[in-house]
Parts: C-alpha cells; structure tokens; sequence
C-alpha cells in the first residue's frame, strides 16, 4: 500500500507519552500499510550530546528498533541551536525518509519547533549584536516589564526565565517597531470560514491532553525516575568535563539548571531542595505548554486524544484512521 499523504506530528505536555506513542505508531505502521517509519524528534534538548537522563532521551531499548533523528546532532558547547537549525534539519529528514517510501513521524514536547514546522517562521531582521547585549545586560525584572509593555501577547508564550526569546522579541520591536507577534500573522487562527475538519497542509497534527492533577503526578514521578536513573551524575560528569557550563543555553534544561546550582553551592541549595525545584519548575513548563496546546488545536483538521482515559493502542488506532482517510498519494 501507498505511505499516507499525511505525515504525523504528534506534540503534548512533557511526561504524556508522546515518544512511547510514536513508536507504537511506528510499528503499527508497517503491520496497517506495510511500511517503515522513522521519528524525527522536535525537542531542544535532545539534540545535544550527553543530556541524556534528564532529556527522557529515548535509551535504544525504549525505540524498539525504529529509527529517530535530530536527536545528538550537536556537541555541547558548541553554538546554540535554535529553530531554525532544527526546522531545516527536519525538513530534510522528513523528505530523506519520505523518498526512501517511510512514513516520517514528527514528535516531541517543544511547541515552538511544532509551530514553525507547520506554519513557517517569519523572516525576521538580522541579528544587532550591540542591541542584544544592551538587552541581556538589563535587569530581568525590568527586561520582562518592557515585553509585558511592548508586546503583551508574546509574554504569555514566553516564559520569565527565557532570556533568549525574550531579548530577541525586544530586539525585533526595537528593530522593526512592531512587535514579534505582529510579525507571526501567519501563526493567527484560520477565519471562521476556513473549514476546520480539513488538514491544509502535509501534516496531520496529534495533540495529547493530560488534565493537570494527573499530569503533575506523571511529572513527579518521572523526576522521582530520573534521578534513580543518575541524573545527578550525569549532570556532575558534564558540569566537570566543562561541557555543561552554567549560563549557556543547554543548562537552562530542566533538572539540568537546578542541579548545577546544587553542585555550585550546596549548602545554599541541598539536593532535596534542587529536586523539589525541579518538580515545581517542571510542573510550571506543563502549564506553558497547555497555553502552547491551546494555539495549537486551532490547527485546521488536528485530532486530540485524551490520554487519561485512551489505551495507547487506542491513542495509535484514532491516529491510523486519520492517517487512513489521507487515502494514500495525494
């Protein structure tokens, strides 16, 4: 049978299941259609080599033999990675996979990369390196009331402590005089008259809800996990191969950042303190992400399942479906 026209992303709050899905997918895949399937993973942290344990990078026993991309593609303390880097690389995995007649699945947790893969990033001005270190240099407190002030729906994507999306909104209103959001027209909701049962593009988007209390006791006990698992370790090896350097963007990771600050100091910041910090700022990303998840189920023809109350294998079954009704080459 023809590989679905449709290629699947399937996006969702962190600790919901999303890789274990598209692996079962994957597998699936070639009992429905007879055809191989690879992942392209849509996560900013999992592209770095090392972070593994607090990433919940899939171990190669958790991928089951199916294939995944766009995870250890860059060395840390190398240059930072942002969306465009990923957005072209998966672009070409997904054609790389597509021509070899695999279905690509695109999946993961950063809602940005999502965003941008289905709706394109805007083309913005060219990087002020004065104007971004004028930016950085500033207060946080008084960075993130100017966004606040200047670009108010830009603050609800951006989280407080992202220094970087914060300082490039700023630069792009200061830049341009109009604020990065304005910039996204292409990101706003289709018009009422645009249909919404039909995907418009080459994807097929698959979000997975999570009501918060159960959310927050997957999160706690996949920390609880990670740190059985070594993340401490881990982090302690980078931090002292000079690999994981506080301040860069790859420390900003949760678990990562919370745990540098214990090994820094201690006696300021016990581990139980730096665990309990982990749990609460990760709790605090899922609730950011559902505002992302929000935005995203405006996407014309997207299905959401609720995975509280949905078996993985009927998770995998609606999403067939919907591929199935693609009816093949389009």
């Amino acid at each position: 049978m023809n590989v679905p026209a449709l290629t699947p992303v399937i996006c969702g709050p962190t600790a919901g299941g999303k890789s274990d899905l598209a692996v079962a997918l994957a597998l699936r895949a070639r009992e429905e259609w007879g055809v191989g399937a690879e992942i392209i993973t849509a996560d900013a942290f999992q592209v770095y080599r090392g972070m593994d344990i607090g990433t919940a990078k899939p171990t190669m026993e958790e991928r089951r033999g199916v294939v995944h991309h766009l995870i250890d593609v860059v060395e840390l303390g190398s240059e930072v990675f942002t969306v465009d880097d990923w957005l072209r690389l998966a672009r070409e995995k997904i054609a790389e996979s597509r021509g070899r007649g695999l279905l690509p699945i695109v999946v993961g947790g950063t809602h940005l990369y999502i965003k941008a893969l289905l709706d394109g990033l805007f083309e913005g001005p060219e990087p002020d390196e004065a104007l971004r270190a004028e930016l950085t240099a500033m207060h946080p407190a008084t960075r993130r009331a100017e966004l606040e002030r200047v670009d108010p729906a830009a603050a609800v994507r951006i989280h407080p402590n992202d220094i970087r999306r914060t300082v490039r909104a700023l630069e792009v209103f200061r830049l341009t005089g109009k604020p990065i959001s304005a910039h996204q027209k292409q990101w706003d909701p289709p018009p009422p008259t645009q249909p919404a049962e039909a995907p418009t593009s080459e994807f097929q988007l698959i979000i997975l809800d999570w009501e918060s209390e159960a959310l927050n006791r997957r999160i706690n006990a996949r920390v609880k996990q990670m740190m059985e698992r070594g993340l401490l370790e881990e982090v302690r090896a980078l931090h002292a191969s000079g690999a994981l350097v506080p301040g860069t963007q790859p420390a900003e990771a949760l678990g990562y950042k919370q745990l540098l600050a214990h090994l820094h100091n201690p006696a300021a910041v016990s581990l139980e303190e730096a665990i309990e910090k982990i749990k609460i700022e990760t709790r605090r990303f899922g609730k950011n992400q559902r505002t992302w998840l929000r935005r995203l189920r405006m996407t014309p023809g997207a299905i959401t399942i609720d995975m509280e109350r949905t078996a993985q294998v009927d998770a995998v079954e609606r999403i067939v479906l919907a591929l199935g009704g693609a009816g093949g080459e389009r």
